[in-house]
């Protein structure tokens, strides 16, 4: 009994003695770090040797690197906070929304010639007001003519309002087909529906068609599901909310009206007779209508290949800009004058990194 005695108190002294000395070396690392004459030579030897960040980090003693390991803990902290931030900004755009709508129901009634504004609320001092005026005499020569035009064709609303939008904006004219113009025509309104509260966060797009010849359907919809939280692998890439996934909707097409599809013939031979018939297949086609007809992300975790990955990602980008740009300043997108802004600003940045690459 006295040797297994002994024996522990031995170890329980070597157990001591290690701790003690790891706590010299961590204290003795403390003292080094302050020393300004090592640190002086610390950092004349980063100043002589190519590292990268990751290098330097390896180079740093243990005290310091446990340092940074709780900036980190504090990095994921923010990371949550950040998340709730754009989840209180999602509530707030929905709320803002309820407030927008009023204007935009007012604006579908002038477009689609449901109501006719007031001289007030028509009254608009253009930038080039001086101009126009000097021009005055000029239009007061075929006033007459246009107001008998204007009786003679009895336009309705604003033709053509949002197909125009599409064949301004590049990213949309890009998606449309020919065949896809007379349908793009008859389509009344674009809104944006925000997830309700407590539900999981998304937003949708409601497309409104009158009636065609086309489709059945009054609606169409496409709804993009959004994540806004750090990702648990990889915390530190949240930059805010991003679209994740997206689903679109059934249309309800009339018989021989898809443009979605086409109809090929393809002859076959038969290997025994010889004989050779002609079959008829239905394949894809290019149509913006694809657009309610979206890849879907795999549940299972399985990778989407190259091209689909790119497929996707254009589709979540065509999706924030009608959110962000279209729906809310569709005007200025059917006159021209936000995709000259978008230009200008775009220039800007370029003459802007000119700038600072000079100056470096």
């Amino acid at each position: 009994m006295a040797d297994n005695s002994k024996t522990e108190d031995t170890a329980s002294d070597s157990v001591e003695a290690a701790k003690n000395a790891s706590d010299k070396k961590e204290k003795l690392a403390d003292q080094v770090m302050q020393n300004p004459q090592v640190l002086a030579a610390l950092q004349e030897r980063l100043d002589n040797t190519a590292l990268t960040p990751s290098s330097y980090i390896e180079t740093l003693p243990k005290a310091v690197k446990r340092r940074i390991d709780a900036l980190k803990q504090l990095q994921v902290k923010c990371a949550h906070i950040e998340a709730k931030f754009y989840e209180e900004v999602h509530d707030l755009e929905r709320k803002y929304a309820a407030l927008y709508q009023p204007l935009f129901d007012k604006r579908r009634e002038f477009i689609n010639g449901e109501a006719e504004p007031t001289d007030a609320e028509s009254e608009w001092h253009s930038e080039n007001e001086e101009e126009e005026k000097l021009a005055g005499d000029l239009k007061n020569v075929v006033v007459i003519e246009e107001k008998a035009e204007a009786a003679e064709t009895n336009v309705k609303g604003i033709p053509d309002f949002w197909f125009t939008i599409f064949r301004n904006v590049d990213m949309l004219s890009e998606l449309v087909q020919e065949y896809d113009e007379p349908i793009l025509k008859h389509l009344q309104d674009i809104k944006v529906k925000f997830s309700e509260p407590g539900q999981p966060m998304s937003f949708s797009l409601e497309f409104h068609f009158g009636p065609n010849d086309y489709f059945s359907n009054s609606v169409l919809t496409k709804t993009y599901k959004m994540k806004s939280e750090p990702d648990k692998t990889d915390p530190f890439s949240f930059e805010g909310p991003e679209i994740v996934d997206c689903e679109g909707c059934t249309i309800d097409w009339k018989k021989g009206k898809n443009v979605t599809v086409k109809t090929i013939k393809k002859k076959q031979k038969h290997k025994g007779r010889g004989t050779v018939r002609t079959i008829t297949k239905q394949v894809p086609n290019d149509s913006f209508f694809n657009f309610f007809s979206p890849i879907k992300v795999s549940g299972d975790g399985e990778s989407l290949d190259e091209d689909s990955e790119f497929t996707l990602a254009a589709d979540f980008e065509i999706g924030h800009f009608f959110r962000e740009r279209i729906v809310p300043r569709a005007v200025l997108y059917f006159t021209g004058e936000a995709i000259e802004d978008d230009d200008n600003f775009e220039e800007g940045e370029e003459g802007e990194e000119e700038f600072i690459s000079i100056l470096s």
